[in-house]
């Protein structure tokens, strides 16, 4: 998964404003389960889904609707967002259901169970209302006539000790609408006006969305792989042929990168513009599936962001056909939707995922050196709104917990240094012959999509494939709580990392803004914590953690920062700024004067003194 940060809000202001059990041990017959959806005649923006899970023999079975799914790493309750649940005997007659939780239902009279119906709603239209809103890209949307976002753990469930059992989805749609999805297909045309797809387990229901909308299509081939990039933009904005350059350049950049690690022959993305009104998606980023992305992002978004936005996004998704997708715990390949057991390694799943969307741009010639440092600089900055001293694995392992949840977000950040960290001390172990990218190949070539790891076992095997000290590095900083000394590893490839003064704007410094937005708090403005602010808001008396209440007798709200923001950059050096801010709930009053803002940033710069070892180490780093 690639969440875009919560900030990231803030910066599209101004982007707008400038532009198991076999089931045949239970069952009299081995049909699959045969699930029902029907987009035709929905009402009241509701589906009926209909799931017949073939005869039982026993009395009594549950019914689940996900509490998680793979990828996600939160527990969202898709359960939720199911109404009316009924359980339906052979004879048309209701049997008792007993909705055990938010995600389970208990059904007696087992042996005399036909099937059960339900009504979904999608998560869409609720986002804008709710604090614990399902990210977007794992989200659901009914749009009758225009557009279906079926991430299916969001309508379809399964039975207790049924996941591995085959299934069969029968979609009614409207005649003009198109899906695109990698499940495979009973037939490629209509049967009976429905789309008939088939799935050998449970897993790959819930891994192969589908959107269905008008098409808006485009194939291409990458090095064997086809390509299938589908567009909803509910205004016309995009259409998918403006968007094929870009992607195709990426895809293929990221294919040579890889080289021989191939987990798929064919791929798709399933982008969706949200046009950003109140039922419409707002968590901006991307969800990993094994052959497939869902990709949400503003519609408003000028071309150039856009395209950048979905480098940055597709190509993390897509480096997951390496982690976790052909590199896995048995904690993922035997996920528990409703009981999940996580796996310790984050760092890996989340963390050389992030490291390769940016080290293969460098690599490929999709950017220079100078804008790859930035990257990493930026995200060490990033890393420290966090908590440095949290083990990584301890972390991972909890994550659906706190405090460990709080420091999700760091995945992609802390968990992308660790591995620039792990590949620059490889490249020096092997004199520049291996590096992560050659370590998940032999993780790769040793398991596969089918063949899981122990957790347990994983670093041991690491360092076995390796050197003794990459043990001595896990055990330090990725296991242990040690905070890494980034300045050192950089030194084995002959670059520093040093303090520099330098302008910034008065609220961001370049695209990364000094405040942000809580969501949780009707969206108010505050002063990020654990980031170096510039000198206008010290000079000011701001700390990390003010909820800024008004500037300039201007109340402030995420509408009312947007012109502000603006307006700063023509202020005058000595314009007076007053501002009324509440720190740990008590109001206070700040006055000074805006001045030129300036912030000491870090920097990675080439050292003057580098030998020719470090700079051969360099090279292989970047463009081995």
């Amino acid at each position: 998964m690639k969440r875009l940060s919560v900030y990231y809000l803030l910066l599209l202001c101004l982007i707008l404003s400038g532009c198991g059990a076999s089931k045949s041990l239970n069952t009299a017959s081995s049909s699959p389960v045969i699930a029902t959806l029907d987009l035709v005649n929905v009402e009241d923006d509701k589906v009926s889904v209909t799931v017949d899970p073939g005869a039982f023999s026993t009395d009594a079975v549950t019914f689940y609707i996900p509490k998680t799914v793979p990828g996600t790493y939160s527990v969202d309750n898709y359960g939720q967002y199911i109404e009316m649940l009924k359980a339906i005997d052979y004879k048309g007659n209701e049997i008792p259901v007993t909705r055990v939780d938010e995600n389970s239902w208990s059904i007696a009279g087992a042996k005399d169970l036909d099937k059960v119906v339900y009504f979904v709603n999608d998560t869409y239209d609720t986002e804008s209302e709710r604090d614990d809103a399902v990210f977007s890209p794992a989200g659901t949307n009914i749009d009758k006539g225009n557009t279906y976002m079926l991430n299916l753990h969001g309508f379809v469930g399964y039975f207790d000790g049924y996941k591995e059992v085959p299934y069969e989805l029968s979609i009614a749609v409207p005649g003009d609408l198109v899906a695109t999805t990698s499940l495979k297909r009973a037939s490629q045309e209509k049967i009976a006006g429905k789309d008939v797809f088939k799935a050998d387990r449970y897993f790959e229901v819930i891994d192969n969305p589908i959107m269905y909308a008008k098409p808006n299509n485009i194939s291409f081939e990458v090095q064997g792989i086809t390509v299938n990039l589908a567009v909803y933009s509910p205004n016309g904005v995009y259409d998918a042929v403006a968007l094929e350059g870009r992607m195709k350049e990426m895809m293929g950049a990221q294919k040579a990168f890889l080289g021989p690690i191939d987990g798929t022959k064919e791929y798709n993305i399933l982008l969706h513009l949200s046009p950003m009104g109140p039922t419409d998606p707002n968590g901006f980023g991307a969800l990993e599936h094994h052959t497939s992305t869902v990709v949400v992002l503003p519609e408003q978004m000028p071309k150039e962001n856009l395209e950048q936005a979905m480098v940055d996004v597709v190509s993390h998704e897509f480096f997951h056909i390496v982690t976790p997708l052909n590199v896995h715990s048995e904690e993922i390949q035997f996920f528990d939707f409703n009981a999940p057991e996580m796996s310790k390694h984050l760092w890996m799943y989340e963390g050389t995922t992030e490291y390769f969307a940016n080290l293969f741009q460098i690599n490929q010639g999709l950017i220079d050196e100078d804008e790859f440092y930035q990257r990493m600089v930026d995200k060490i900055s990033n890393s420290r709104a966090y908590d440095d001293d949290m083990s990584f694995t301890v972390m991972s392992e909890n994550i659906l917990e706190s405090p460990y949840k709080e420091n999700y977000a760091n995945v992609y950040e802390k968990g992308a240094l660790i591995n620039m960290s792990l590949d620059l001390l490889l490249r020096e172990l092997s004199g520049g012959e291996k590096g992560v990218l050659g370590l998940m190949k032999s993780l790769s070539g040793k398991y596969g999509n089918n063949t899981p790891f122990k957790d347990d076992s994983l670093i041991g095997e690491i360092v076995a494939m390796t050197y003794p000290e990459v043990g001595e590095f896990f055990e330090k900083y990725v296991t242990g709580d040690t905070p890494i000394a980034y300045e050192d590893f950089l030194a084995k490839v002959g670059l520093t990392l040093t303090s520099v003064k330098e302008e910034s704007g008065y609220f961001l410094r370049g695209q990364i803004p000094y405040i942000d937005v809580d969501q949780q708090n009707d969206n108010a403005i505050f002063v990020r914590k654990g980031i170096t602010l510039n000198s206008f808001m010290k000079d000011l008396g701001l700390q990390g953690g003010d909820v800024i209440d008004e500037i300039n007798g201007v109340a402030i709200s995420l509408e009312s920062i947007r012109p502000i923001i603006g307006e700063s950059f023509g202020w005058d050096a000595d314009k007076e700024i007053t501002m009324t801010i509440t720190r740990d709930g008590q109001q206070l009053q700040l006055k000074g004067v805006a001045g030129t803002p300036t912030v000491m940033v870090e920097k990675i710069m080439a050292s003057g003194d580098a030998t020719a070892e470090e700079l051969a180490l360099r090279e292989a780093w970047l463009k081995g």
